[in-house]
């Protein structure tokens, strides 16, 4: 496969990714703000922080606003990141690769982005009805998810889409639970109380953990919860889980059964050893937040790898 046809593939399913990840923080969100005291900044900041895109929503809007938040994430055209534009990129990847993919993931993919069109253009980020936007988003990027995974052969294509999703959930996992374990015990006060479970069952359900951490768990915990999140094998959003599926893609890409052959299946072997081998106590002791940090740092890293390896200039050949 050619390297940039790679990189497309890579990339649109990132895309994917951020903005479904981006339609369920929001969907939470949203619905936990009509159930607290109505403190925008406390509410709605951190969920700008989570996706790493408050420097630009500062220097866009200064002020915290809960419809200037919902509109920047969901359909403003100046943020990059935001779900209109993620759909966009992830259809025009998709059109440069139409004779790599199925009928039926374009055809998905198109139906998204007139989703999001449609959404801008009749201003649905002023809609009462807010929360039926981002299911759609949420259901039209899971029903893609379904139909890449049984449509297309399991060729590099198809790895490197999937090598694309799981670093890009990784890294979005990462982040939430990184903010919000921050703001959750950032008030010794509140810990116990109905607003503290309210809290951590919404950052589970930002992640669609909810259920399978209370049938795993039962009890909602500070401990338990980032377990879950950072070092659970078979659940497929937490982050040891995503870096067991990268590996596996980039051990059928590199062509190695043993050993490595590049550095970012080096890289990605040792991050996954590390987390195999953590134990949560050990990782709330040294900090939470500066392992979290490390963690997304590493990720950055085996990015870089990737590129390196798979899509570089002097990469982009058959290989």
């Amino acid at each position: 496969m050619l390297g940039r046809v790679a990189n497309t593939m890579f990339w649109m399913n990132r895309y994917i990714e951020r903005a479904e990840n981006y339609a369920r923080f929001m969907d939470v969100n949203y619905n936990l703000s009509l159930e607290l005291p109505p403190d925008e900044s406390e509410q709605w900041k951190p969920l700008v922080v989570t996706t790493g895109d408050w420097e630009v929503y500062e220097s866009l809007y200064g002020k915290v606003d809960k419809n200037k938040v919902i509109f920047f994430l969901g359909f403003d055209q100046n943020n990059p990141n935001s779900i209109y534009n993620c759909i966009l990129n992830a259809r025009e990847n998709a059109r440069a690769i139409r004779p790599e993919i199925t009928k039926e993931v374009w055809e998905q993919i198109n139906y998204l982005y007139f989703l999001v069109k449609d959404g801008l253009e009749k201003k649905r980020y002023n809609s009462k009805n807010l929360r039926s936007f981002f299911n759609e988003i949420k259901n039209g990027c899971q029903l893609l998810y379904g139909m890449f995974d049984t449509t297309l052969s399991r060729s590099d294509g198809w790895h490197f889409g999937k090598l694309g999703q799981v670093i890009e959930r990784a890294d979005k996992t990462s982040r939430v639970l990184d903010v919000k374990y921050h703001i959750l015990l950032s008030s010794p006060k509140e810990v116990g109380s109905s607003l503290d479970l309210i809290q951590w069952a919404a950052l589970l359900k930002s992640v669609s953990a909810y259920d399978m951490y209370r049938k795993k768990y039962g009890k909602l915990t500070a401990p338990t919860i980032a377990e879950f999140l950072i070092l659970d094998k078979e659940f497929p959003r937490s982050m040891l889980a995503c870096l067991v599926s990268a590996e596996k893609s980039l051990k059928r890409l590199s062509v190695s059964n043993e050993g490595f052959k590049n550095s970012a299946q080096k890289q990605i072997g040792l991050l996954k050893s590390q987390l195999e081998y953590s134990d949560i106590n050990d990782i709330i002791e040294k900090g939470m937040h500066e392992y979290l940090d490390n963690f997304q740092r590493k990720l950055n890293a085996i990015s870089a790898a990737i590129y390196e390896s798979f899509f570089s200039i002097e990469n982009i050949s058959n290989y």
